[in-house]
């Protein structure tokens, strides 16, 4: 897959079944290897991820494709909170 690095930035990032997982804020790079690792993904799903930063990294290898969107795998999805765990 290959794309200039500048059009991933500001793109909305959902799963292949439709969950919004954040936007795009910045990429994650290996120098030596010439390729983009991970995506910096802000403005995340707090339903998803339960964590205290204000965004989180995704490996790049994650993604299905890109164009208007990031489509990721829902392996994402194991991050996702229980239920009950919010109901404690």
């Amino acid at each position: 897959m290959r794309a200039d690095i500048t059009s991933l930035f500001g793109l909305n990032v959902y799963t292949t079944s439709g969950t919004h997982v954040g936007k795009v804020n910045d990429v994650v790079l290996n120098v030596e290897g010439g390729e983009v690792s991970g995506l910096a993904i802000t403005d995340i799903n707090r339903k998803m991820f339960d964590v205290p930063t204000m965004g989180v990294i995704i490996p790049y290898r994650w993604v299905v494709t890109c164009g208007d969107i990031v489509l990721i795998r829902d392996v994402v999805n194991r991050f996702q909170k229980k239920e009950t765990e919010e109901e404690e």
